[in-house]
């Protein structure tokens, strides 16, 4: 059974902590491997420059993995990042981004992905990574 975007909006809401909360991430799509969010714009999260911070897009592909595993696993379960690597292509100024993470592989104690994030006024990609997570429960 699919995880609906109503149920991984509320693995958001209560297993993260409030300053990952406060980059407004929300849950625009979810399948049995992959999640998509959306973290609006926000001056807050810009570096100087107007620029958007790499540790707030870093934040949301770690959070993005998250929700995808917990919809291939069927429902969010104790989990921690081992490893994420992430590549920035270009800047994102003034627009929301999308966070799209795909499940590469599933197993029964590790779960890897991939993400793309998109600044959703260009379409273009903005930076990748990859990630390996330990499953704890």
């Amino acid at each position: 059974m699919t995880m609906t975007t109503a149920e991984a909006d509320k693995i958001l809401s209560a297993n993260f902590a409030p300053w990952v909360l406060a980059l407004g991430l929300s849950v625009e799509a979810v399948d049995e491997h992959r999640a998509v969010l959306r973290m609006p714009w926000s001056e807050a999260l810009a570096r100087e420059g107007g620029a958007l911070s790499g540790q707030a897009l870093m934040a949301a592909a770690d959070t993005a993995t998250v929700i995808a595993v917990s919809a291939a696993r069927g429902a969010y379960g104790p989990m921690t990042t081992v490893q994420q690597s992430t590549s920035f292509q270009r800047a994102v100024i003034g627009s929301d981004v999308l966070i799209e993470a795909v499940v590469t592989k599933l197993g029964r104690r590790m779960a890897f992905a991939d993400i793309a994030m998109t600044d959703e006024s260009s379409s273009e990609i903005a930076a990748r990574a990859s990630t390996v997570y330990a499953l704890l429960g």
